[in-house]
Parts: structure tokens; C-alpha cells; sequence
């Protein structure tokens, strides 16, 4: 068995859209039809955009099972003979059994055409819709620029059966003109039902001037399909593409008049968690916010996820049901103060166990790597890159500093200098070297450096169940217990078959 992936291109004048349906011919059917004919088995495809009637497509996707043993490139050619001109698989290649066109992080791009003049063009009607009325550009474009980003795009759905979350990401939102040719085109992480038909409906009002620009940003907010502009024929839509993300990106961010989070996604290949910032929401969408970034961290691999509600306590109610996943209080991450007497004298140079040296711009490998060990299962210790430590020691506001034991390195000491404070930013000893009295040795460095500063205070971040660090800590005389953020953990895995 095999898994063939296709890019597709058809015409779809003449097709009820691409899914099966018993009223008429569509772009499945046929496909499946030639590919049934041409191996010798039923094949059923799935595509990951299903278009509907009249839309076209320059760079659809699909896949079906096969365990023929034609090769997957030449697919492409063999089945293309058997097709209708109006249709044509593009290319063909095998991909693994478990790659799925609608379950991969993608971005999806359309463009609707409008021709734009006083009669219309006989052979262009089938691929544009036409529209008389004189369109102002420069207000369309305005009217888009509100519609980028991560958005409610419920205004902008057709109303369906089925519960459907309605919140998508727009990255890019143009409005070209070209002689009588207005192309809207429009990329995002994916689209609802008539989402860019309605999209397109609502900026030719704008550029009939039936709407002020300022308008469509009243229209996202209403949250009802009413507020928006007609549904554009579909005739004047393509399907561009699809680009499939082929690396997992560190960080997601949104930021609107309704919400703010970062979903951070760097541990998620090696220690299958994730951690979400909220750091802004109303209250009438945080529990949705809450479900659909969880589920989007689970469906990249996240086992574990962290989050952290920075605006409001309480919110995050332990054992709730956040569509698939309950959560449970984690942990604290708490600050640590102690003054500097002004009397005090470290232990000296001479006197400490290990030997201190700074770290060198070549050495941010090893710090990196060093970190990154000592940290792995620690509880919100994000994992560090080089680029991080680079830029902490091009500011002078930072030391970060090597331990050396017996000859070899075995832990290090990160700074920061505030006005009256330094900061402990982090401290680690390699696990074979613990019980040795190096992670209090650091500390009295910390102190040494504080007060050859003439600062008055000495600061650490802990979480509350690093029990050993804590107690080390309180041993030494910090205090001034502060909770900085509360964080809560969902544990599970995506049910069978969903996405």
C-alpha cells in the first residue's frame, strides 16, 4: 500500500463542485472514476479544498490509497489520458501513509477576479465576474487592510448545520488592478464556507461606495453574516495553491481588539510540550480561545500543554472540559529577592570550589547545548537557541558565565543588571556534578557580583515545585516570595480521526 499526492487543476464551469453529490457530475467523481479504470481497484481520493460549484483551481491537493505498483510520478501522465480536458492532475508523488491534505499546517491562497469596464468581455465570463459600476481601488484596498490577522470571521461564513469554529488567520489580503482587471487575492491558514466569495462580495460594495472602508471593520465585529456584503458568483474564484509548512513554527502570535496569546511551539519536537501566553481576552471568547489554541498545539505534537492566563486569575478552572482537553493547576512560577548587606564579603576568588570564566562568542554552542540539557525536564525552561545567547552578550546588561569542575565545564551562571537588582536569570549544574555545592557556590558568586555593582538586591525566578532549587534558595537566605504567574497543564492526544 501507497499513498499518491496530487496538485490538480480544473476548469469548474462544468462540475457541481468538488465532492460527491447525487444531483451532479463534480471533480471527484471523475477522479475517482479514471483512477478506479487506470489501477484496477477502487480508489477513493480526498481533497484538501473542496470547492464548490463553478469555483476553479490551479493547485488543488488530493490523495488516494493504491497498492498498485505503477510509479507514483508517472501517475500523473497515465491518468491524465483518461481525464476530460477540463481537468489535469499536475504532478504526482508518494508521501507517507499517514500524510493527509486537510490535517497539515498549510497556506491556502484564492484570488477572485473581477472584470471591471463598461461591457463585458465573452471570453473571460467564465473565469471573472463582471461588474460595470466603476470600483475605487484605493477604498478596497483600505477596506482589506482591516481584515489581516487573526480574526472572528463569522460575518463572513455562510450559515451551516454543523457547529463550526469561525476564527481563521488572513496573512495577506491584496487588491490588484491591472487594465480592467481587479484580482483580489487572498492567503490564510484556511477559509469557511464562502469566506472569500463573501470577502469579495463585501470590497466591491466598499469600491461601489456603498460602504466606507471604516465600515468593514464594524462588519467583523458584528459577527453576523447579515452585516456583510452579497456572496460573489462563484465563477470569478481560483484556487491558487496550497504551501504546506515543512517546519514547525517556533512561535504563533495574535494580537486584536478581542484577544492576545503566543502559542510557543519550540518543544514540541523533543519534549512534546507547548506553552500558551494569554495575555489578553474578553471573557465571551476565552474559553473558545482556551479550546482552539490547545487543540492546535496538541495537532502539532504537543502531549503537554502549559498556559498561563496573565490577565485575570480564575479563568483556567481545573477540570472543565475545554473541548477534548481538562485542565489542572501545574505549578507557580514565583520571584525570590534578597538584599545585599553592604557589609558582606564573599567567600574571594581564591576560595571557590570551581573556576569561573566568561563565555566567548564561539562558545555559544556549548552554552546553548549545555543549557538545554540541564534544563530538559525542568518545568517552564524554554528551550534556548544560539541567536538568544547572542543577543544577550551583545548587551552589556548581561554576564553569562561558564563553571569549570576537575577541568571540564559543568555549569553556568546567566546575569542581567537592572537599575538596583541583578537578576539571576538562570543557573544549572550537569546532574553527575550535583550534591557538591556548586549551585550555592553560584549563588555567592551572584552576591559577590551584586555588590562589586553597589546594587542592593539579588532576584531568581523559581517554579514552586523545583523543590530542591526552592529550598536552596530559601537556605540562602532569599525572600520575598512573589507568584508571577500561575500555570495550568492539559494532558492528551487528538481522538481517532480528528484534526
Amino acid at each position: 500500500m501507497k499513498r499518491v499526492k496530487m496538485v490538480l487543476a480544473y476548469d469548474g464551469t462544468n462540475y457541481c463542485g468538488w465532492q460527491l453529490q447525487s444531483n451532479g457530475i463534480t471533480i471527484e467523481a471523475v477522479l475517482n472514476k479514471g483512477l478506479s479504470e487506470l489501477l484496477g481497484e477502487d480508489i477513493a481520493v480526498t481533497g484538501a479544498s473542496r470547492t464548490d460549484s463553478g469555483v476553479h483551481a490551479e493547485g488543488n491537493v488530493a490523495v488516494f490509497d493504491t497498492r498498485n505498483r505503477m510509479p507514483a510520478d508517472k501517475i500523473c501522465f497515465a491518468l491524465n489520458q483518461r481525464l476530460p480536458e477540463d481537468i489535469r492532475v499536475l504532478s504526482s508523488e508518494e508521501v507517507a501513509l499517514d500524510w493527509h491534505p486537510r490535517k497539515q499546517n498549510c497556506v491556502k491562497t484564492y484570488e477572485y477576479r473581477i472584470l471591471n469596464r463598461k461591457i463585458s468581455m465573452p471570453t473571460l465570463r467564465l473565469y471573472s465576474h463582471f461588474c460595470y459600476f466603476p470600483l475605487k481601488v484605493d477604498k478596497m484596498r483600505r477596506a482589506a487592510s482591516y481584515l489581516t490577522g487573526e480574526h472572528d470571521f463569522k460575518s463572513f461564513c455562510t450559515v451551516r448545520g454543523q457547529a463550526e469554529d469561525t476564527v481563521r488567520t488572513i496573512y495577506r489580503l491584496d487588491v490588484i488592478e491591472e487594465k480592467d482587471m481587479i484580482t483580489i487575492r487572498v492567503s490564510g491558514s484556511g477559509f469557511l464556507y464562502n469566506m472569500v466569495r463573501i470577502i469579495a462580495g463585501t470590497l466591491m460594495k466598499v469600491g461601489m461606495g456603498v460602504y466606507p472602508p471604516e465600515h468593514v471593520r464594524e462588519i467583523l465585529r458584528a459577527r453576523n453574516r447579515q452585516a456583510a456584503g452579497p456572496t460573489a458568483p462563484a465563477r470569478g474564484l481560483t484556487l491558487i495553491g496550497l504551501e504546506y509548512e515543512k517546519e514547525l513554527k517556533k512561535k504563533i502570535a495574535a494580537k486584536n481588539e478581542d484577544w492576545d496569546y503566543q502559542l510557543i511551539q519550540t518543544e514540541i519536537r523533543e519534549k512534546k510540550k507547548a506553552y500558551i501566553f494569554i495575555n489578553r481576552c474578553c471573557e465571551e471568547d476565552f474559553d473558545r480561545l482556551l479550546t482552539r489554541i490547545t487543540h492546535q498545539a496538541v495537532r502539532n505534537g504537543a502531549r503537554q500543554v502549559y498556559v498561563c492566563d496573565r490577565e485575570k486569575e480564575g479563568r483556567i478552572v481545573p477540570g472543565k472540559a475545554y473541548g477534548y482537553y481538562s485542565f489542572r493547576h501545574g505549578h507557580n512560577m514565583m520571584e525570590l529577592k534578597k538584599r545585599i548587606p553592604s557589609s558582606w564579603e564573599g567567600p574571594g576568588d581564591e576560595n571557590w570550589k570551581a573556576q569561573w570564566e566568561i563565555v566567548q562568542p564561539w562558545q555559544t554552542a556549548r552554552l546553548c547545548s549545555l543549557y538545554n540539557e540541564i534544563f530538559y525536564e525542568v518545568p517552564n525552561s524554554a528551550t534556548l537557541t544560539e541567536e538568544e545567547i547572542r543577543q544577550w552578550m551583545s548587551d552589556s546588561k548581561w554576564s553569562l558565565y561558564f563553571v569549570r569542575s576537575q577541568g571540564q565545564i559543568v555549569g553556568f551562571l546567566m546575569l542581567i543588571q537592572k537599575e538596583n537588582e541583578l537578576e539571576i536569570d538562570s543557573l544549572g549544574v550537569l546532574k553527575e556534578f550535583r550534591g557538591r555545592g556548586l549551585a550555592k557556590e553560584m549563588l555567592e558568586r551572584a552576591e559577590t557580583a551584586a555588590m562589586e555593582k553597589d546594587l542592593e538586591v539579588l532576584s531568581l525566578g523559581v517554579s514552586s515545585i523545583n523543590t530542591a532549587a526552592y529550598c536552596l534558595y530559601k537556605d540562602m537566605g532569599f525572600t520575598q516570595e512573589t507568584v508571577t504567574s500561575r500555570w495550568y497543564v492539559a494532558e492528551g492526544q487528538l481522538p481517532e480521526g480528528e484534526a
